[in-house]
């Protein structure tokens, strides 16, 4: 199974504030123990929102928003896409996590659509469609 590991945003982190060289060793070392396990896929921090932008669709229709966004509690700093047995296996690990951010923080653990969660809306086509796609992004790596 695939999890999203969300790291929310803080103050700090919209406003472009750094991590100390400390929390950026302590996560070093938490990121190799998930590379040993091979529990991880992939893990990135992200700029502030202010940095970002967001594209609202109505119907035919794109808007497209600049940053900085309100309501940092709904903003994302970071990521870990990790691959384990069950959604109690990726709780475990991140509760091994260093605290991400200065003070409180918070992490969200989603975990990732599979192809047979789509039933039948995904046909022998579409899974074939997806393969395909999986296949030439893994070649361009």
């Amino acid at each position: 199974m695939k999890f999203m590991v969300i790291v929310k945003a803080s103050p700090q982190s919209e406003a472009g504030e750094m991590p100390s060289e400390e929390l950026m060793a302590e996560m070093g070392r938490f990121n190799e123990e998930l590379v040993k396990a091979g529990v991880l896929l992939a893990g990135e921090g992200l700029h502030p929102s202010s940095r970002g932008a967001r594209i609202k669709f109505s119907g035919d229709t794109r808007t497209v928003v600049d940053g900085p966004f309100p309501e940092t509690r709904s903003l994302i700093a970071g990521f870990w896409l990790i691959q384990v047995k069950s959604k109690e296996e990726a709780i475990e690990w991140m509760k091994r996590c260093p605290n991400p951010m200065p003070g409180e923080s918070e992490l969200e653990i989603r975990q990732v659509f599979e192809a047979d969660d789509f039933g039948d809306a995904m046909t022998p086509e579409l899974r074939a469609q997806e393969e395909r796609m999986r296949e030439q992004i893994a070649a361009a790596r």
